[in-house]
């Protein structure tokens, strides 16, 4: 339990920050597994057009330290592999 008044603030913002990046983490996979599921109907052009969204989602998370940077860059290059797959 917080005795001082700063840490008692501290824990006041950690709650809201957890809040937020929850909602962001949270956003972030869902676009990810709209590309994940458009690659698994074979459609390209759906993936496509999620992975325009999720890219972007990806690398803000990593901005923002919700996941590492080097994480968001992994998924993206897997995931653009994968839709390169389906164009052969």
């Amino acid at each position: 339990m917080a005795n001082t008044t700063s840490a008692k603030k501290a824990t006041r913002k950690i709650a809201r920050r957890t809040l937020i990046n929850k909602s962001r983490r949270t956003q972030m996979r869902g676009s990810v597994r709209n590309v994940e599921e458009a690659i698994k109907k074979g459609d390209r052009a759906a993936a496509l057009e999620a992975m325009k969204k999720a890219e972007p989602d990806l690398m803000q998370a990593a901005q923002r330290n919700i996941i590492h940077k080097n994480n968001a860059s992994r998924k993206v290059s897997r995931l653009t592999h994968q839709i390169a797959k389906l164009a052969k």
